[in-house]
């Protein structure tokens, strides 16, 4: 009797082991957070997300924008380009800036849709965009 417990507890302790050991780590059967997933899948994701891009605004330019595009201008003077669907959302002030109004310094104004929104620069301007434009 003691011998057959004996069979039974190894073999047992022995599937175990195995079962332990067939298990792939990072698979849909195991899924571990491994440093190497880290490093190779999500640091090269978070590298290549999109950053603020400093551009110098010239005179008399416009910046034409994108839907999601981010928009915080950091010197000169900057007026919105809306038309009759809406203007541009500031989020720092949560305020919609409506076509030839002033966009305030250092806050984020995004644009809502790719229906030709953007900025106007009455004098020369530095601005951060995150997002796709085109200055005309």
């Amino acid at each position: 009797m003691k011998k057959k417990i004996l069979i039974m507890v190894t073999a047992l302790v022995v599937l175990f082991v195995i079962a332990a050991y067939a298990a792939q780590p990072g698979t849909d059967a195991d899924p571990l957070v491994t440093k190497s997933y880290i490093e190779n899948v999500v640091y090269p994701y978070v590298n290549n997300a999109a950053k603020f891009r400093v551009v110098n605004v010239p005179a008399k330019k416009s910046v034409i924008c994108y839907a999601g595009t981010e928009v915080v201008v950091r010197s000169g003077l900057c007026t919105v380009i809306a038309d009759k669907n809406g203007g541009l959302s500031d989020v720092t002030a949560g305020a919609d800036i409506q076509n030839a109004e002033i966009v305030p310094l250092n806050h984020m104004v995004v644009v809502p849709r790719s229906d030709g929104r953007g900025i106007w620069a009455a004098m020369d301007s530095i601005v951060m965009i995150k997002g796709d434009y085109n200055i005309r």
